[in-house]
């Protein structure tokens, strides 16, 4: 059932779509692998990495509303549910229990690095078929890759 009908293509639309849920998929595991770090880290570097963590959260989370929404004005609807997200994602387990400083910030390089392998992905598959979504992938991209840096540095 179309609600909303895009002028996209039915070729073009469902790579697209595809595009933005896997996004979305990403992005708020994203989210759930640094607040799940950010409640458990321990080490002399915990106050900086936790705060540092809350930003990760932040960018994802909004992120993730930007890339649903963009799903829902193209007639998509997202889907964020926990059994998607947990069937779906690309990013490794996160540990249980406390974690090390320098090991949660080796886990945030890891899923930072899988998930802007793959918003790389879906930046060159979205560019013919809808540069609208292209951009929206660029610009998320290049801030997590800012976060990325940055947690690499911490263990540098």
């Amino acid at each position: 059932m179309y609600v909303v009908k895009s002028s996209l293509a039915d070729a073009d639309l469902k790579t697209v779509a595809e595009a933005l849920q896997g996004a979305l998929v990403d992005l708020v595991d994203l989210s759930l692998v640094a607040k799940q770090i950010h409640w458990n880290i321990v080490g002399p570097r915990f106050r900086s990495i936790h705060l540092q963590l809350d930003e990760v959260v932040a960018s994802a989370r909004t992120h993730s509303d930007t890339v649903a929404e963009r799903a829902s004005a193209l007639g998509v609807p997202p889907d964020g549910r926990a059994a998607t997200v947990a069937s779906s994602s690309g990013i490794k387990a996160t540990p249980s229990g406390w974690i090390k400083d320098a090991d949660g910030v080796g886990a945030m390089v890891d899923a930072l690095g899988s998930v802007i392998v793959r918003m790389r992905e879906r930046v060159n598959a979205t560019g013919e078929p809808d540069p609208v979504s292209q951009d929206i992938f660029i610009g998320i991209t290049a801030d997590l890759e800012k976060h990325h840096w940055m947690f690499q540095a911490e263990n540098a």
